[in-house]
């Protein structure tokens, strides 16, 4: 009998992972010292996400008694263990690398973090000035005593304990401030003009808890501090919604947001590791945190915001990458004013447009497409679904200004987006505001599909123009994500959107559809057709093979499938960027399948799914990835690619990726990564290889 474990990779083990491969590639020499920040920085947060949903999920399910098993066969409470066994290897690993090699290297590029000891007193005065005006009256001390319970303690803030003598009582008293970094920077620069033998693009910072550390008793006249130590905790945040019971799910999501800011029950401490041992002990009695969920911290607590080291300006410490150009389809664009002007719509009559992001403009391309269509006499009505979008964003704009003028706009919220939730509510409000018709989707699924439709009458009939996207709408993260998206007039899929935003806004039933691939109706029962069909051919001596790129690969329906597709001579090439269930090249299971994972400057989010089909091919874009949640509880939309010179754009951007050998990290048979050993001078780098594609248009 074959062990579930021989058959799958424990999801959360597997997300850690993938966070490895995240703090690996900040830990490369090759990437600039800037680079190698932001990746430490994304690592950090990264875990603070994890443990705020996936493992605040599993204590819970401990604490209620479940022993339900995951798919690799372990207890909640044997994956925590193991959970917590491998991030505190990855922690320790992440804090010995920032406080040597990087710290080093940031001091030899000009970027100085010191610490107030190390200061001459000139620098002192200046900090101590700064705390007296800057920080000191944003600070709140509250002591624990019979009067005064032990404070509630904000997810993911920054505090300091202290004990306090008072001698007038002669007792000591327990004392927590929280460090206010929301309403300053956590690194504080120290001006130039005070640091001798320095350069005009040399940083010199201080921390902000190390300052009020120092100043810690301007804080308590007539008493004195004992000692003190910083520490940082992680509640639960998931959100759990009873929508059935709701009849305002604008109002239910709100209220939950109120109390996710509360926090739920504690999942994580970080302390500092030289806390005094009297501090540590009321700290886990009052918080009431088993031990192996205390995270023994060697370097700064709260290593996420690295990310404002960033923002330096020093563009000589990062890789400035080219951030998109216009698709080559759309740099003639005249104005409206012009007569016979060559609109987006005129030339998406004439052919479909392939997009790639960040590589192709999101603001020339989708943001033109919506911006065109809200300011166009001739469009009727414009809807479109949203997930996550920027704060500032054009597009709501866009969808604002479209209803002033007149136009039938419907915009589907999803207002259930994990932690874009409040981002969403407030734009959903503005938008009704507007005249625009909101919509917040089906009870009891996740709304992630990407797309968009514009309906314009032409010569006294309607015709219909329309985006499909892998990617949200959202001006900011398009110019770092890779996300593909279709724009086309194909007036089957066409038909088949406008099915489906009547399903979205309640007005239909409708399962089938003509062309598009949607969840939960058809999308498992075609990837499965599909697999299956490829099985059947390598079966029968024709040509047979998979080519899959999407962010997660969890479904075991999905994977025991392409183990047979294996077995049955399928050669199977899959790009997963994040978590992959599946063990890759084990010998009578899944030989023909190579796995490999691209971390890079900018974030792998595009879905491409290429079934070879007896070099009949069939390609398709979207939404969704193969995990259950994107099956089977989510609404997700994945278009067939049909026009064949967009087809072989796809299937060669494929081969790009599946030849890189410089981003990309190969996945072994026991479930770990390698890096790609290159051979030769000459690497295959897929992101700056595309890069310079664009270029030569």
């Amino acid at each position: 009998m074959v062990r579930q474990a021989d058959l799958f990779i424990n999801r959360e083990l597997s997300w850690i992972e993938f966070n490895k491969r995240v703090l690996l590639t900040g830990m490369e020499k090759d990437y600039k010292i800037l680079d190698q920040v932001k990746f430490c920085s994304i690592f950090s947060n990264n875990l603070d996400e994890f443990f705020m949903v996936r493992v605040a999920s599993l204590k819970a399910q401990v604490e209620a008694g479940i022993n339900k098993k995951s798919i690799d066969g372990l207890t909640p409470k044997e994956q925590l263990k193991e959970i917590n066994k491998e991030v505190k290897k990855l922690t320790t690993l992440q804090e010995n690398f920032v406080n040597n090699e990087l710290n080093n290297e940031l001091k030899k590029k000009g970027i100085v973090l010191t610490k107030y000891n190390d200061l001459n007193e000139n620098q002192k005065n200046w900090c101590n000035n700064y705390f007296t005006s800057s920080i000191f009256p944003l600070l709140t001390p509250l002591v624990v005593d019979p009067s005064h319970p032990f404070p509630f303690i904000s997810n993911l803030s920054l505090n300091l304990a202290a004990l306090i003598k008072d001698e007038e009582h002669s007792k000591n008293q327990f004392v927590r401030i929280k460090i206010p970094t929301k309403n300053i920077n956590r690194f504080i620069k120290i001006p130039n003009e005070l640091v001798e033998n320095i350069h005009d693009n040399t940083h010199f910072f201080i921390t902000v808890e190390d300052l009020i550390g120092n100043n810690i008793n301007t804080l308590f006249n007539g008493m004195e501090c004992i000692n003190y130590s910083f520490f940082r905790v992680t509640r639960d945040a998931d959100l759990e919604l009873k929508e059935l019971e709701a009849d305002d799910l604008l109002l239910a999501v709100e209220q939950s947001l109120q109390k996710r800011r509360l926090g739920g029950d504690v999942v994580r401490l970080e302390v500092e590791e030289d806390i005094p041992e009297n501090i540590l002990r009321l700290l886990t009695e009052s918080i009431q945190i088993q031990e192996e969920f205390i995270y023994f911290c060697k370097s700064l607590l709260g290593l996420d915001d690295l990310n404002q080291l960033t923002k330096i300006d020093r563009d000589d410490l990062r890789e400035n990458l080219l951030i998109g150009k216009t698709h080559h389809e759309l740099q003639f664009l005249d104005s409206a004013s012009n007569e016979n002007f060559n609109s987006i719509f005129k030339i998406l009559r004439k052919k479909n447009i392939l997009l790639h992001h960040p590589y192709d403009l999101f603001k020339t391309s989708v943001e033109e497409f919506i911006n065109r269509a809200a300011d166009d006499p001739l469009v009727m009505a414009i809807k479109i679904t949203l997930y996550r979008v920027s704060k500032d964003s054009p597009i709501i704009a866009a969808l604002m200004r479209a209803a002033e003028n007149g136009k039938e706009v419907m915009t589907l919220v999803e207002l259930k987006a994990r932690f874009d939730e409040d981002n969403n509510i407030q734009w959903a409000k503005q938008l009704e505001q507007a005249g625009v018709h909101v919509v917040y989707g089906i009870i009891g699924f996740k709304t992630h599909t990407k797309i968009s439709l514009i309906v314009r009458k032409e010569k006294g009939h309607l015709r219909n123009y329309f985006h499909i996207g892998t990617g949200n709408y959202n001006s900011n993260t398009s110019k770092f994500y890779t996300d593909l998206g279709l724009l086309s007039t194909d007036p089957d899929i066409a038909s088949d959107l406008i099915e489906l935003f009547n399903y979205l806004s309640g007005f239909s039933k409708q399962k089938y559809f003509q062309k598009l691939l949607v969840s939960p109706s058809s999308l498992r029962e075609k990837f499965i057709f599909l697999i299956k069909r490829e099985i059947a051919n390598a079966e029968q001596g024709k040509k047979a093979e998979i080519i899959a790129k999407m962010n997660s690969l969890v479904d075991p329906e999905i994977i025991k499938l392409l183990y047979l597709a294996s077995q049955a001579g399928v050669k199977i090439s899959l790009i997963i960027r994040g978590v992959c269930c599946l063990y890759p090249q084990k010998k009578n299971l899944s030989e023909n399948i190579e796995v490999i994972s691209i971390i890079g400057h900018f974030l792998e989010h595009s879905r491409i799914f290429w079934f070879r089909n007896d070099n009949n091919s069939e390609v398709f874009i979207g939404s969704a990835d193969w995990m259950k949640r994107n099956l089977d509880r989510r609404i997700e939309a994945v278009t067939p690619i049909e026009d064949l010179e967009l087809k072989s754009q796809l299937f060669t951007l494929l081969q790009t990726y599946i030849q890189d050998d410089y981003f990309s990290w190969i996945m072994k048979n026991d479930g770990s990564y390698e890096k790609y050993e290159f051979k030769s001078a000459t690497n295959h780098k897929s992101q700056i290889d595309l890069i310079n594609k664009k270029e030569k248009y």
